[in-house]
């Protein structure tokens, strides 16, 4: 016995199984040459055992969503017609692992990456850039149990932060108190404000000038203006929709709170409504802040402009002193 090297002569079995390898081998490339094909592709077909084709392409499969997270987004893009970026930005806090490149693929596969034509063809005006400090204010009702209640609303242009109260009636004695308050909460200086033409914030076209004009002087809110270097501007008669992200943020409040459920008091009312405008203050990712929240905006805001931000050292009248956003008055 020789030990470390391999004997030449074969084993009964082994040789059993080379010759019938060699068989298996002619008979294929027999089969080869008749059929016009590579011995290669007999001898897979012939290791095969059933005759339907195997898939040869990518494997569909992603090795990044699981079947349930791709269910999810499917059903949401299909429910919202969201564009991609949009999606992307809803989801992205409830799966942890979507990224752009995933979703895009995701939607691939399921054939739902292009959108309507109907969808994509509309165009929608953007506002002109202005600095921080540019506030909409507004007025709503909010229907409850035992009546209505009327809610004030600042939301800056660019921050997207907002700030809510609720008063009885609105008023101009109410509309000039919330305009206060509304400089006291903002942690920079307001610059300007828009309104529509109601009477909490502006007097009736033809009281604007004449004898009634001289002599009971400006309407309170544009004093209040004019005591904290504020632009007043108002929107055009009958064109309510130039201050649209008052509306548009009104209608929010709205769909997130009367629409959606009953309340039975007014404090639940106030309680749910505040909660709201606190979480989307300080949690809500907007596309328009590029996927930002209204409180990451006003961080990034001062880092980049300090100077546009009021002193703590300027609060220290009962006037200015700043609360908490939404603050009710009592």
């Amino acid at each position: 016995m020789h030990y470390g090297k391999r004997s030449s002569r074969q084993r009964p079995h082994d040789a059993a199984n080379s010759s019938r390898a060699q068989s298996g081998a002619s008979a294929s490339r027999v089969l080869a040459s008749q059929y016009g094909l590579n011995v290669k592709t007999v001898l897979k077909w012939r290791g095969r055992a059933v005759t339907t084709d195997a898939p040869m392409g990518p494997k569909p499969k992603s090795t990044v969503l699981t079947p349930a997270e791709e269910a999810v987004i499917v059903e949401f893009r299909r429910r919202t017609l969201l564009p991609l970026d949009d999606v992307l930005g809803c989801l992205k806090d409830t799966i942890a692992n979507l990224s752009r490149s995933a979703l895009h693929r995701c939607l691939q596969r399921h054939g739902i990456s292009r959108l309507p034509a109907g969808e994509t063809t509309e165009k929608r005006k953007r506002f002109k850039t202005y600095e921080i400090g540019y506030a909409h204010i507004d007025s709503a009702e909010l229907a409850h149990a035992d009546g209505k209640l009327v809610m004030f609303l600042a939301i800056d242009r660019v921050s997207k932060f907002t700030y809510v109260e609720f008063h009885e009636h609105a008023g101009k004695i109410e509309g000039a108190a919330f305009l206060k308050n509304v400089v006291a909460a903002f942690p920079y200086k307001i610059h300007t404000v828009l309104t529509d033409n109601g009477m909490a914030f502006a007097d009736l076209p033809k009281n604007r000038e004449g004898p009634t004009r001289r002599v009971l002087g400006p309407h309170i809110f544009d004093r209040v203006c004019l005591e904290h270097g504020i632009e007043h501007r108002l929107t055009k008669p009958y064109h309510p929709w130039t201050n649209g992200q008052a509306g548009r943020m009104n209608r929010t409040v709205k769909e997130a709170t009367v629409r959606a459920f009953h309340y039975d008091d007014l404090v639940s009312l106030k309680t749910r409504v505040l909660s709201f405008v606190t979480a989307y203050n300080f949690a809500k990712h907007l596309k328009a802040l590029k996927w930002k929240t209204p409180f990451q905006s006003i961080c990034n805001a001062w880092k980049s402009n300090p100077s546009a931000f009021r002193s703590i050292h300027t609060t220290s009248s009962r006037d200015h002193t700043p609360r908490p956003c939404g603050q009710t008055l009592d």
